[in-house]
Parts: C-alpha cells; structure tokens; sequence
C-alpha cells in the first residue's frame, strides 16, 4: 500500500490549474496551424492567424489563454493500492484549485447558488469531480477547466432506437448549427452514444480529452467522426462564426452500451481553447 499526502495533490493541483490555463497541447495547436493553411476564407485565415498569435504569447509570457478561466473539472483515476494521508481526496483537489486560481490570477468563475443567490464563491471551487477506481497504486489526475460559452451550447437527447444512426448525424450537426459562433468556433466536437441520460453527457466530455488526430478505436465509430467532421466544415460557419471552411478541427466519440429501448446522444462542445492537462502521483 503506497501512502499519498493530501499536501502533495494540493501542490500539483495548483500547478496544474496555473499551467492549463495558459499552455495548449501541441496537437491542438498543429490542428490550428493546419486549419489556416487549409482555410479559404481570407477574414477565417486572419481570425486563426490572431489565434495562433494569442496561443504564442499566452505560453510566453503564462498569461491566461482566455479571459473565461472555467469551472474546475476533475477526472481522477485513483489506484485501488493508493492511501490518501492526512485529509480527504475532494478537500485537496478544491484547495487546490483555491491557491492555483489565487496565484495564476485566474478569474474565479462560480456561484455557490446556480438559480437563487448567484454568489461569487471568490475561489472557483467547488470543483467537479469524477474518481474512477483503478488498479495499482499511482493517482492520474486529468484536470479540465471548461468554460461556459462552448458549454451553454451543448445538448442532450434521449434519441429511439428507430431513429438511428441518421437521427444521431442529425441531432450532432444541428447542435453545431444552433450553436453558431456562440461556442467560439473552431471547435473540437465531443459526442457521447449509449450510457444513459447521465452518462452520455459525461461520455461527450471526456471525448475532449482525446489527442486530435486519435481516432476511436471501433472503425464504424471512428468512420462516423470523419463524416460528421466533413459535414460540420460544410456548414460555412466558420473561425469565430464569421464564415469559412473551419468550424470544427475534430470530432471525437465515447460509446457504450445502453437499454434496448434507448438511445442517448449527447454533444459537449469545446471552442479552439481546449485546455487540458494530466499528471500522474
């Protein structure tokens, strides 16, 4: 049994909520240098070029890559061999998410009440948090913050079986449509199937944490992201909504089984800021 201190997930929490704000990933940022090149629409070029410009000094001088810091979202893969010492695995995560938005200068983004007192808690907490019991004894903590445009313009619905694979296409291409240049195109387009009316969302989510250029290993699921992929470019919305050939850099697809009688669909969008960032204890 391997012990853990709380001590020690608050300091890399704080790191990792200061580090994900300003960093992106590589494959994101080639997704976005391949997207120029590929844009038409001389207006979408300059928009990208003005994304790529920001991404640069955001990592330069580690400056917040977006003015909405995000909800602190959580998905801890905690080994069944791991011992939590001196304190509770939530409490930590949450203080550090308090000392890593104080220090970064991030903004503090939540209420504590979301319909009757819609108070800034003044530190970002409570975060989201979702522990999955693994084998062995390390500790992956994958943190997200999400931020609200994007995400106000993600759905859910609870699809027949009837309706199939079309109904699906449909359902995930009018999201993107409704959504517009509301959800800060281009975006990465995470799609939930199966599960339940809980699980798919969460499904959809955790399809944002996927490399771009990763496929779904199932072949008929990773055929159907490169369709919705062509047909979501077709749209003409384009970089920030202002028409184009770029209005989604990828789409990514969880499934899993669900009842006989259902077929929940879900779409989580992400704008072009796609931060997330993994640690392992």
């Amino acid at each position: 049994m391997r012990e853990i201190h709380v001590n020690e997930i608050k300091r890399v929490v704080k790191n990792l909520c200061i580090k994900a704000n300003y960093r992106l990933s590589e494959d994101i940022i080639n997704a976005l240098k391949r997207a120029y090149n590929e844009e038409e629409s001389p207006q979408g070029r300059d928009i990208l070029q003005q994304i790529l410009k920001n991404i640069k000094i955001a990592n330069e001088k580690k400056i917040p890559l977006c003015q909405d810091t995000g909800i602190a979202i959580f998905f801890v893969d905690l080994g069944q061999e791991v011992k939590i010492k001196g304190g509770d695995l939530e409490v930590a995560l949450n203080e550090g998410v308090k000392e890593g938005y104080r220090e970064g200068y991030l903004r503090k983004s939540v209420v504590s009440d979301p319909l009757f007192d819609r108070r800034n808690t003044g530190d970002n907490t409570p975060c989201i948090v979702h522990v999955k019991i693994c084998p062995g004894e390390r500790i992956k903590i994958i943190f997200c913050p999400k931020g609200a445009g994007a995400e106000n313009m993600s759905r859910v619905r609870m699809l027949k079986p009837a309706d199939g694979i079309e109904g699906v296409k449909n359902f995930v291409i009018k999201t993107v449509e409704s959504a517009g240049p509301n959800s800060c195109p281009p975006l990465i387009v995470g799609v939930g199937i199966g599960g339940d009316l809980e699980v798919a969302p969460l499904l959809a989510k955790k399809a944002l944490l996927r490399k771009i250029g990763q496929h779904n290993s199932h072949p008929r699921y990773a055929e159907l992201e490169d369709e919705l992929l062509l047909n979501i470019n077709k749209l003409g919305i384009g970089p920030q909504g202002l028409g184009g050939k770029i209005t989604a850099l990828a789409v990514h697809i969880e499934w899993l089984p669900c009842h006989i009688a259902s077929l929940p669909v879900a779409v989580n969008l992400q704008c072009h800021v796609a931060r997330h960032i993994e640690v392992e204890i």
